[in-house]
């Protein structure tokens, strides 16, 4: 299992895209970065959590969809083809579930 050891809010310009069938990908909003850890502290890495509350290797992200890649997009530039209109974007009730966990 793994914990959170630490949240940044992330700016804007970041998308986290999925692919939701071999030929449909669709992009959210990155909302923040978690920097999570093996239980054994072995091992850490950094994870966007998009605005639905999906991020990679999550247990309940929604179901068929799979993580592709983080991209950047300068917020001038507009947002990425395939990306959700912000309005059209439903948060999911049960959110996100991080939770952040002191390191030992």
């Amino acid at each position: 299992m793994k914990r959170i050891v630490e949240i940044v809010p992330a700016r804007p310009g970041w998308y986290a895209r999925w692919r939701l069938t071999p030929e449909a990908t669709r992009c959210y909003p990155v909302t923040l970065w978690a920097l999570v850890e093996e239980a054994d502290g072995t091992a850490r890495e950094v994870v966007g959590v998009d605005c639905v509350g999906q991020w990679p290797g999550a247990d309940d992200n929604e179901a068929g969809g799979e993580f592709v890649r983080y991209l950047f997009q300068t917020p001038d530039s507009g947002t990425p083809e395939d990306a959700d209109p912000p309005a059209a974007v439903e948060l999911r009730s049960s959110g996100p579930r991080l939770q952040p966990q002191p390191a030992p």
